[in-house]
């Protein structure tokens, strides 16, 4: 039984916000010198080598390789890592970061409607309110671009993020589904099914990558170890210690992170629809789970 959120729990999951929100960011400018699936497989591969690393070091145990085990790990590897990996690469070529950071904000709201389908946890009324208006948010985080397929790439990024944020929640839904495994011993294989899967890719497409510039190299590599490594050592700690609701607050902290490093970094013009996205989708997260954050801040 998890106790009550400590001051350490309050700054983890802060510093997890702050991690995840960067990631966009980090993102943009590693593609400023290497082509999209390349920053996608350095991704998966630097991450996979840190929490096999991480695995050794915990002495995590191994899971039982089941036909059924193994379905699940190669599955949700793909739909976890891999996909929305390369989906984000490609699409952040086309689009601010920021909308890739508010587009991640809507993965909570497209879980609920497929575990609604797919598992025990059925929508209520709330829920249903709260999709609704997250779903009038994605919409005009859009805005007409989408009625502009086929005049520009710009429309293409923006569905390929809403698309990775549709991948996660898909494997979000597995993962439940998922048999009995240790979660650090869990995230290490499924970025090991990802590199799996986009190094020939990589090779294919794109060919063997030639070293870059310092920034954009220095935040490939950045890219492998923080948001994956140290990220899921966080998650793990803190889900322990004060709980997975407590660890649901990361999702408000993701797109406004990811706005702020936008502007600030990358000097991205931000239009006002994204601020107006923003508030509907982070106002349809909170309805969502309304009943989630009143047992957190007032506890029996």
């Amino acid at each position: 039984m998890t106790s009550q959120p400590t001051v350490k729990n309050w700054l983890s999951i802060g510093a997890r916000g702050v991690i995840w929100g960067a990631t966009f960011m980090v993102v943009s400018i590693a593609l400023t010198g290497y082509g999209p699936l390349t920053v996608a497989c350095a991704r998966t591969t630097l991450g996979a080598a840190a929490l096999l690393a991480l695995m050794w070091l915990m002495r995590r145990p191994l899971p039982d390789f089941t036909p059924r085990m193994c379905r699940y790990l190669l599955l949700i590897g793909l739909l976890n890592t891999a996909l929305p990996f390369a989906l984000l690469s490609w699409g952040q070529q086309f689009v601010p970061s920021a909308f890739a950071g508010i587009s991640m904000a809507a993965l909570p709201l497209f879980v609920l409607p497929l575990a609604h389908l797919f598992t025990d946890e059925k929508l209520t009324q709330r829920n249903l309110a709260g999709v609704c208006l997250g779903f009038v948010g994605a919409v005009i985080l859009i805005g007409p671009g989408v009625l502009r397929l086929g005049t520009g790439t710009a429309p293409w990024g923006q569905l390929a993020c809403l698309a990775a944020a549709l991948s996660y929640a898909v494997s979000s839904i597995m993962t439940r589904r998922c048999p009995p495994i240790d979660p650090i011993t869990m995230s290490a294989l499924l970025l090991l099914v990802g590199s799996a899967a986009l190094i020939p890719a990589m090779l294919w497409i794109e060919g063997i990558p030639h070293l870059a510039d310092t920034r954009a190299t220095t935040a490939i590599i950045a890219l492998g170890l923080l948001p994956t490594a140290l990220a899921a050592l966080i998650r793990v700690v803190t889900i322990r210690t004060a709980g997975s609701v407590f660890m649901t607050l990361v999702n408000y902290q993701v797109p406004v992170w990811s706005m702020l490093f936008g502007a600030w970094i990358l000097q991205e013009m931000l239009p006002l629809r994204f601020f107006a996205a923003l508030a509907l989708i982070l106002l349809g997260l909170a309805i969502s789970q309304w009943s989630s954050l009143v047992r957190l801040f007032r506890p029996e």
